[in-house]
């Protein structure tokens, strides 16, 4: 888990249908982060099929199929 401000964080699930051109990271704290796509300009790149082909690794790092770049919790959050 990623510690920031006294609080472990960690990634439950990502979600791409919530708005157009946006990705919901649901955190395992309870809250929902919506940012846009054009902030991983890989990820934008990637179909929309591609892109539910997500995995989830330690809590902490998610990933695709299609690519080979590791995103965090971190990156999420520009920490």
């Amino acid at each position: 888990m990623c510690k920031y401000k006294d609080t472990n964080l960690g990634i439950k699930k990502l979600d791409f249908k919530k708005k157009r051109g946006t990705m919901a990271v649901y955190l395992t704290d309870g809250r929902e982060v919506i940012v846009p796509i054009s902030m991983f300009p890989d990820i934008k790149h990637l179909t929309l099929k591609q892109r539910e082909d997500w995995m989830i690794m330690d809590d902490q790092y998610f990933s695709f199929e299609a690519m080979s770049k590791i995103y965090s919790v971190k990156d999420v959050l520009r920490m």
